[in-house]
C-alpha cells in the first residue's frame, strides 16, 4: 500500500494556511517535501510535523524553537536529551509568560485605579451640576432693571 502523500493545496485547506504560508514553513526547514517535476508532495510525516509547528505557534514558541523540538526527534532516540531539551525551551517560554502575565496584572490594577478615580471625580461633577441646578431654581427672580419711578427716586 503506498504512503499517503499531500499536495501543498490540500495541506493548505485542511490547516486553513495559505501556500505561501506552507512554503515558508519549507524554506525554514519545518517539511522538506519530496518533488515531483515541479510540483511538491508532502508526505505524512511532513504533515505531522506540521502540525506539530502549528500546536508549538499556539504555544507562543518560534517556529526556531519548534524546528530544534521536531529535528530532536528526527535524530537518534536518545529521549533523555530530547526531554531535556523540550523542558527546557518549555520552562524558558513558561518565565517568559509568567513575566508577561505579571506585567498584564500590573496594567490593569493601574488601569482600574484609574476608572475608579475617574468614576469618583464623575460623581462629583454630576452632584455639584445637580445642586446648581437646584439653587437656580430655588433663589427668587430679581426683579428687571427698568426706569425707576418718580416716587422712589425722591
Amino acid at each position: 500500500m503506498p504512503a499517503a502523500t499531500f499536495t501543498i493545496s490540500q495541506l493548505a485547506k485542511e490547516f486553513d494556511l495559505t501556500t505561501r504560508a506552507i512554503r515558508f514553513y519549507e524554506d525554514m526547514g519545518l517539511l522538506t517535501p519530496e518533488r515531483v517535476g515541479l510540483q511538491r508532495v508532502y508526505s505524512a510525516r511532513d504533515r505531522a510535523r506540521l502540525t506539530l509547528t502549528l500546536r508549538a505557534k499556539r504555544l507562543g514558541l518560534s517556529l526556531t524553537e519548534a524546528k530544534d523540538i521536531l529535528d530532536m526527534y528526527d535524530s537518534p532516540r536518545d529521549t533523555v536529551p530530547q526531554l531535556e531539551k523540550f523542558l527546557g525551551v518549555l520552562g524558558t517560554h513558561r518565565a517568559q509568560l509568567e513575566a508577561q502575565l505579571t506585567e498584564l496584572q500590573a496594567n490593569l490594577a493601574e488601569v482600574r485605579a484609574h476608572e475608579k478615580k475617574g468614576r469618583a471625580t464623575l460623581v462629583k461633577a454630576q452632584n455639584l451640576s445637580k445642586a446648581s441646578k437646584v439653587t437656580k431654581a430655588a433663589k427668587p427672580a430679581k426683579p428687571a432693571n427698568g426706569p425707576k419711578s418718580a416716587e422712589a427716586k425722591a
